[in-house]
């Protein structure tokens, strides 16, 4: 599984231990390895449920890359699925992933935000990033500027 290696990945690590200390006082959705996990896992049984043909390997590198660009949002104002894309086809680009997959995962990355749930890696990414997020129970949800529709409000995976 390839996935792993972008766990050991030096960029990939520097660019989550920035994030880290970025958010460390951050009221509101953190964007560490735990939700990346989430995720990952959330996107994975949508695509078994749904019967997709999508990769588990492809899946989980979407979702461990998919938030990498939230740093250069914080700093630049930048919005983090086009810089997150970019970030992630750097590191994608040291590993053995073919270019059909690099442009595959980079375009789901691109459009989490943007799109609806649907039957590809972006519409199973956007779907599962928005599940992984507890807002029913969160502490800081009357203060958080999320969209009420945005928010995910119910338990399903």
């Amino acid at each position: 599984m390839r996935y792993y290696d972008i766990l050991k990945n030096e960029k990939f690590l520097s660019i989550l231990s920035s994030l880290k200390n970025m958010e460390e006082d951050r009221e509101f959705c953190r964007h560490g390895i735990e939700h990346l996990l989430d995720v990952a896992r959330i996107a994975y049984i949508i695509s078994l449920e749904k019967g997709l043909k999508i990769d588990r390997d492809i899946i989980y590198t979407a979702a461990l890359l998919h938030d990498l660009g939230r740093g250069e949002e914080y700093i630049s104002g930048k919005d983090h699925h086009a810089t997150g894309a970019v970030m992630a086809e750097e590191i994608l680009k040291e590993m053995p992933y073919s270019s059909e997959e690099i442009s595959m995962i980079t375009s789901a990355i691109a459009a989490h935000g943007q799109k609806s749930e649907g039957d590809d890696l972006a519409g199973i990414l956007y779907a599962a990033d928005k599940l992984s997020r507890i807002c029913f129970i969160c502490p800081a949800n009357e203060k958080c500027n999320w969209d009420e529709n945005k928010k995910n409000h119910v338990l399903r995976y």
